[in-house]
């Protein structure tokens, strides 16, 4: 009965975890406090709401989840979307707009949990790595474009991306040469820390040392722009009230921030963990974090999410269970108890800056070369959920870049890649003519390898390839073997297609067989009576036994 009690991340624990634990936990204070500060302003609320996520992200993921180094709290991925839902909705900075991100934060987190019940994981599987780098680079561009004005000293404005940038290039002439100087040299410390060691506090650092700063040049008169008093204690827990009409008005954005959260829970799973987490642990780490959502949310704070480069940190620091985010959400509970007061004079451009290096982590620029020399229409598909996300909003950016995904899978698969194979001289090996292997072929007799599935919307691309390579040999074709290894199934429609390609085929002289099929496709060609048309025994084991059989016929 006590074993229970124990959270599966703690079961088995080794005291000899101990040190290592309380060390990581420390390391991810380092970086999660000026990082979840820095977060809360881009779903303008106050900075201390943003440790609140941290802490109830931490500790709902220690109790439920599965994976022991995952960082779960405020996310930079999905704040955006948060501030954009509510602010459509209520104004910024009234009590009604907190109230709404924090039933936001409710709304997201039962998806979650439904998601994780249902054991519907798999949805992350929904959007190809092209257009994911496509999407976070759209969000970094999105976050830049938000903190201009804090890094430049401006008052900033607008409404869209080209609004802000528009609103910026205005205000250039009143640039604060002290805030573009904290912000460029906060930039630098975190990324040389970045450079030497992750586990360096480069954030942590750069925060006080800013801190120092203001105080001791008397920066806020010279128009440095800071955080202000920032009230903490205990939060305020309760229910958070909408209408119906709010409901339907955040359905969408709901949905668009829960999906990327299983889209980044899944990455964050994968990159965290030598072996692919099971379907039971991954649906349950989606519970875990949707819980994490529903206690934010209920102590006025926003939905949350795992954070790739906070787990990497727990790793390299050598945690070995979620003590790690214990430590880290009870060390971050008395900053807020006890410590807000020394987070007053803290420079807006400290936190523009520590989000613009969030940005240029998301920015992945090498991955968007790499996919450019793969491919160049997945390139365009990456591009298009940029350009979407950046000018259009993240939240039509995310169904565009699925929609994309779709759309890009069902153009291949209704458009497979087909091969006439050739027969390697002295064997009886078929294969593809250009894998630097010599071929030949035999006068009459066309082997056709189809690389996918046969289904409704590709059955007549095949009819007519086929068709067209019996026109257009250069011996008139008297046997046609289907090579059926690469495909995996075939639908009716596809089988009634080539049952009377066959029938077609067999007027003029031409024979049809089929060789090297699966036990799956075998069923397909049974019960669609396709088997029968062609014959029972033209299905052939291998290539070169339909070659022997079907000449004997010609």
């Amino acid at each position: 009965m006590q074993a229970r009690l124990i959270p599966s991340t703690l079961r088995g624990y080794q005291a000899s975890w101990l040190g290592s634990d309380v060390l990581a936990g420390l390391a991810l204070v380092a970086i999660a406090v000026p990082g979840e500060m820095a977060t809360a302003r881009l779903v303008n609320v106050p900075a201390v709401a943003g440790l609140y996520a941290f802490i109830a992200g931490s500790l709902a993921f220690a109790v439920l989840g599965r994976s022991p180094q995952m960082s779960v709290g405020a996310d930079s991925t999905i704040a955006p979307v948060l501030a954009a839902a509510v602010a459509s909705v209520a104004a910024l900075g009234t009590p009604r707009y907190l109230e709404l991100v924090s039933f936001l934060a409710l709304m997201t987190g039962a998806l979650l949990v439904a998601v994780g019940l249902l054991r519907l994981g798999w949805i992350s599987e929904f959007l190809s790595l092209p257009v994911i780098t496509g999407v976070l680079a759209g969000i970094a561009v999105e976050i830049v474009v938000r903190q201009l004005p804090s890094i430049l000293g401006l008052a900033g404005g607008g409404t869209t991306t080209a609004g802000r940038v528009q609103k910026v290039a205005e205000e250039i002439g009143h640039l604060n040469g002290w805030s573009l100087g904290i912000a460029v040299a906060v930039f630098v410390v975190v990324v040389v820390a970045e450079r030497v060691d992750r586990r360096i506090p480069g954030a942590l650092i750069g925060l006080v040392a800013s801190i120092v700063a203001v105080a001791a040049f008397g920066l806020k008169s010279r128009g440095v722009m800071v955080l202000g008093a920032v009230h903490g204690g205990l939060p305020p827990f309760g229910v958070p009230s909408a209408s119906w009409a709010d409901v339907r008005r955040l359905i969408g954005p709901a949905l668009t921030v829960a999906f990327i959260c299983v889209a980044q829970t899944a990455a964050t799973v994968r990159a965290s963990n030598a072996d692919a987490p099971s379907t039971d642990d991954f649906n349950r780490d989606l519970m875990a974090v949707g819980a994490g959502s529903l206690l934010a949310g209920v102590s006025g704070s926003f939905a949350v999410n795992s954070s790739p480069p906070r787990t990497e940190v727990v790793t390299a620091s050598g945690g070995r269970s979620q003590l790690t985010s214990i430590v880290a959400a009870l060390v971050v509970l008395g900053v807020v108890l006890l410590a807000t007061g020394l987070l007053k004079d803290l420079p807006q451009a400290t936190l523009g800056a520590i989000l613009l290096y969030v940005a240029t982590r998301l920015f992945r620029v090498g991955d968007l070369r790499s996919i450019l020399r793969f491919d160049r229409l997945e390139f365009a598909l990456a591009v298009i959920a940029l350009l979407v996300v950046s000018l259009i909003g993240i939240e039509q950016g995310v169904v565009v870049a699925i929609l994309l995904c779709l759309a890009d899978r069902t153009r291949r698969a209704a458009r497979p890649q087909d091969v006439i194979l050739g027969r390697e001289p002295g064997t009886d090996h078929w294969i593809p003519p250009d894998v630097g292997r010599p071929t030949e072929q035999i006068p009459g007799v066309v082997v056709y390898l189809i690389y996918g599935p046969l289904w409704y919307g590709n059955a007549d691309h095949i009819r007519s390839r086929i068709r067209e390579i019996i026109d257009s040999a250069v011996h008139p074709v008297h046997a046609i073997v289907l090579d059926a290894n690469g495909m995996s199934d075939i639908d009716y429609t596809a089988a009634q297609t080539l049952a009377a390609l066959a029938t077609e085929l067999e007027q003029q002289d031409v024979t049809t067989g089929i060789a090297r099929s699966s036990h799956l496709v075998h069923h397909d060609l049974k019960h669609s009576g396709l088997l029968e048309i062609i014959g029972p025994d033209h299905l052939f084991a291998t290539v070169e036994e339909a070659i022997d059989a079907l000449a004997k016929e010609i």
